[in-house]
């Protein structure tokens, strides 16, 4: 091999090398980490260490704040299956005039509920409702219930607080005190059944979206509905 040729090699030997140095250098400048904070939020991503999502807070924390019309805006979104004024008819879902403090599955003019949340008993707390609220299915497995639940705890509230004005009118209950878990005595199952919402991942509920089929057969009817009805 001639000087020439030993030349061109060498400086190819040393461009290679010297391209490789740079690509070791600029990686090691340049490497991606994440930042120790956020400068703005990325959704879908978590925070290193979290279990996925802030604290539930407390329903008792936000009754005395809730508001009972935007609740009455959300109902809206139930009155394809309930009625709540007194004297309402049952439909796809029974009436739930003063529907809190009440009996679970229980009443309502004879209304058919399913075996699962007639297995819940007790009575409905705000605690309860709340729980039921979140998500029908963990709460009752196998409800005729179809709507996913609510995601917002303010929402929830609301809703609770506008159910608490038509024909419940409980005083609401005590705040906990900070890291107190609410104690509210509704007898029955439900102890189990809103500790199975609070167990399962919140985040699967939904905004009352009726993706089920309703319960087949009649309805059952308010008698007294019926009796205003046929005097009109």
């Amino acid at each position: 091999m001639d000087l020439k040729t030993n030349t061109i090699a060498g400086w190819a030997l040393g461009a290679g090398m010297i391209a490789l140095g740079s690509t070791i250098a600029g990686t090691m400048i340049f490497e991606g980490h994440r930042p120790e904070k956020m400068g703005y939020a990325i959704e879908g991503v978590e925070a290193e260490g979290g279990a996925g999502g802030a604290p539930e807070v407390a329903i008792a924390s936000l009754l005395p704040t809730a508001d009972v019309g935007k609740g009455a805006e959300v109902f809206k979104k139930c009155a394809a299956c309930h009625t709540v004024a007194q004297g309402g008819a049952n439909g796809i879902g029974p009436n739930l005039y003063g529907t809190l403090g009440e009996a679970i599955a229980q009443g309502k003019a004879g209304y058919a509920f399913s075996d699962a949340l007639k297995g819940v008993g007790g009575k409905w707390t705000f605690d309860a409702m709340n729980a039921w609220l979140t998500s029908p299915r963990k709460f009752a497995n196998g409800t005729k219930m179809t709507f996913a639940g609510l995601s917002s705890p303010e929402d929830r509230a609301n809703v609770i607080a506008y159910l608490n004005s038509q024909g419940s009118n409980l005083p609401l209950p005590a705040a906990p005190a900070a890291g107190a878990a609410p104690v509210e005595e509704a007898g029955g199952n439900v102890a189990a059944a809103a500790n199975a919402v609070e167990e399962d991942t919140r985040g699967e509920t939904g905004d009352i979206a009726n993706t089920g089929t309703p319960a087949s057969g009649a309805p059952s009817v308010d008698p007294e509905a019926a009796r205003k009805g046929a005097r009109q």
